[in-house]
This record gives structure tokens, sequence and C-alpha cells, in this order.
């Protein structure tokens, strides 16, 4: 019987043994960049904590603040502190002292006026063109935060009326949909809050809950003019209530009964 031979072809391929991969070979494995969005949230977390006891009048100014507590506070490192604390000092809310520290900033009377000059330039010309733009759910939003204001006021809620009465001018702000507008205004009021810290004399809330009012009247009438110049007389007051001429010129008189 005849023997079938295949007709499949040898494989005459030569087959090449595999090379040893040396580690200098070995194609750099790109490992995911950490994700920092914790850190930045917790750094944050920080910055708006401490913006806020300035704002609401729990923060003094030249306040030291010790990097170690606020980490043991906010249960973070130290370096997170550092990194916030520089934000701050980019904010011009705190100084950083070499070798002595963080402190709470303390605007010159120079700065004051300085600070009060620009708001007025730039709320003015916000309320200019919010006359030509506010919509009528607009005005009824500020109403709300008005009386939100007015119920701080009656209850003698100083930290919650501080914040509301500052809140109002970045209200305003936040309507014109300018994102760099917002954020400009929100750092002045946050130095004019350090401002009114070390100057503040007996400025009344109630007085300036009621020049509120006014301004969103004459926003509801679309008059520019006078919201202008009712925004130009509630800075101007906020600005002379502040004691900005020191009282005591020598130590004799300082002392005398």
């Amino acid at each position: 019987m005849a023997t079938r031979r295949s007709t499949a072809s040898p494989d005459t391929s030569v087959r090449k043994p595999r090379a040893r991969t040396t580690a200098a070979e070995v194609p750099e494995v790109q490992l995911p960049a950490a994700d920092d969005s914790a850190q930045m949230t917790q750094t944050q977390r920080i910055v708006d904590a401490v913006t806020a006891a300035i704002v609401e009048r729990r923060l003094m100014p030249g306040t030291k603040l010790a990097e170690q507590q606020i980490a043991d506070i906010f249960q973070v490192s130290r370096t997170l502190v550092r990194q916030a604390l520089n934000q701050l000092s980019r904010d011009r809310l705190v100084v950083l002292a070499p070798a002595r520290g963080a402190f709470v900033r303390e605007p010159s009377v120079e700065e004051a006026h300085q600070v009060f000059e620009v708001r007025l330039m730039l709320e003015s010309a916000m309320l200019r063109r919010l006359c030509e733009t506010i919509t009528e759910a607009q005005i009824t939003t500020l109403r709300r935060h008005l009386a939100d204001e007015q119920a701080a006021v009656a209850r003698t809620d100083v930290p919650g009326r501080t914040r509301l009465l500052a809140d109002f001018h970045t209200v305003l702000a936040g309507m014109l949909g300018n994102e760099v507008l917002a954020e400009l205004l929100g750092d002045l009021l946050s130095r004019s809050s350090l401002i009114s810290l070390m100057y503040q004399s007996s400025h009344s809330a109630e007085h300036s809950q009621a020049e509120h009012v006014a301004i969103v009247d004459a926003l509801a009438r679309r008059d520019a003019d006078a919201a202008v110049a009712l925004m130009g007389e509630h800075l101007g007051n906020v600005e002379r209530n502040l004691r900005l001429n020191p009282r005591v010129s020598d130590l004799a008189s300082a002392l005398q009964p």
C-alpha cells in the first residue's frame, strides 16, 4: 500500500531565538501624574476660611497665623498651609515676614484711601452698565438679598450682616456675567474689610443697609445717574466713618486723664 505523502511545504524559515531585553532597552513607563485636585481643594479651603474670617471681622490685622496651628485645625500638612498662606499673600491679605512667619496684613492709611477710590471708579461704571441690562428677575434677587441683610441686622448677627453687606457688591458684579470684574471687586472688598477692621469707628450697619435699599430702588427705575450718586455717597460714608487720622499725637496727650 502506497504511503500518502503530505503536500504541505516544509517550513524552511529559520526561527531566530528571542533576544533578551536589557534594562536599558525597556521603554520608560509614564506613570499618570498624581492627582493634585485634593491638595488644591484643601489649600483653597484654608484660603477661603482665612478670607471669610477677615471679611466677617473674626481675624484682626496683625494676628499671627502659625503654620502648625493651622495645620492642626484643618488636619493637613504644613506644606499645604504654606501654599495657602502664599496665595493669601498674593491676594494682599497676609504678610509673610522672614524669620517671623505670616501675619494678617495691616493696611496703611494711604492704601485705605486708594482702595475706596478704586472701588468708586469700578462700581460706578458697573452700575451704569447694570442699569442697561438688569432684568426684573435680577431685581427680585437683589430684593431677597436686602431682606437677608435686614434680618441679620435686626438679630445683631455681626458676622452674618458683615458678610451680607459685603456680598451685596459682589452680587451686583455677578449680574453682569463678567467673572474678571467679580474677582477684582471681591479682592477689593476683602481689602476693604481689613481696612474696616483697623480703622472702623461707629459706622452703622443699619445705615449701610438702608443705602443698599436706595441703590436697588434706583436700579429698578433704571436711573443710572441716581444709582451712581447713591453708590458714591455710600462708599464716601463708609470711608468717612473710618478713623484714618490718629488722634494721639504724643505721650503726654495720650496719658493725660
